[in-house]
């Protein structure tokens, strides 16, 4: 093969790689959903329209994942000293697996004032998925434990998932996941965020990139040599 075949195909090769790569991201699609909540609470029912945040973030076999409110849903008629209330939450499956995931985080770090809308904390736990496919992830109940009493603020308006992952399962077969629920400082695995379209082009994007250039320095090492074999001649 002449000198210019070689390096048009290490480009070309290079190309297709990155191309490659970019083919084969995984789906992850993630948008904010506003939640109705209707709340049963000691002093009667309360509503209130939060946003809803999922992310996921894999995780060694599983993915964290995290709920997030944008607002309050629920205020109490005394104030809620730190530490007093302790929230959680289920998040619904869809899709591929079915079922619930709890999620849940550290009680209030600073005192809730009378009468003020109750911001949650964010949630996480950890899904093991045991079959591959896209899976859905929906908020579901919400659970306010505080001074004793329990609030549980259910979504009224049949809202659509805050989050989309195609996963991969852990041991290569079933047919349902496994969830875990525990406090957001516990995740100590590595990987790629599965927040959405936007993270997954970027980091997906530089792989490509990098891609290209190994290619590029390849094809510069063989002009070089090329030009080093004439001038020896």
């Amino acid at each position: 093969m002449s000198y210019r075949k070689r390096t048009a195909a290490l480009a070309s090769a290079a190309a297709l790689a990155g191309s490659a790569v970019w083919m084969a991201a995984p789906v992850a699609r993630a948008e904010v959903v506003d939640v109705n909540y209707q709340c049963k609470t000691p002093i009667g029912d309360k509503s209130a329209v939060s946003p809803i945040d999922i992310k996921g973030v894999r995780s060694g076999s599983g993915y964290r994942i995290t709920m997030s409110w944008q607002k309050g849903v629920s205020s109490s008629p005394v104030e809620l000293g730190k530490g007093a209330m302790t929230p959680s939450a289920t998040i619904a499956l869809g899709g591929a697996d079915s079922g619930t995931l709890s999620v849940s985080g550290p009680a209030n770090d600073a005192a809730i004032p009378a009468n003020t809308p109750i911001k949650i904390s964010d949630l996480s736990g950890t899904y093991t998925p045991e079959k591959s496919g896209e899976v859905t992830f929906t908020a579901g109940v919400l659970t306010i434990k505080a001074l004793g009493t329990t609030t549980t603020c259910t979504p009224t308006n049949d809202p659509g998932p805050s989050l989309t992952l195609d996963v991969t399962a852990a041991s290569g077969g079933g047919t349902t996941g496994s969830a875990q629920g525990s406090g957001p400082g516990s995740d100590t695995g590595a990987g790629l965020p599965r927040t959405g379209p936007e993270d997954s082009a970027v980091a997906l994007g530089t792989l490509g990139g990098s891609i290209l250039l190994v290619g590029a320095a390849g094809a510069l090492w063989l002009t070089r040599h090329r030009q080093g074999a004439r001038g020896g001649r």
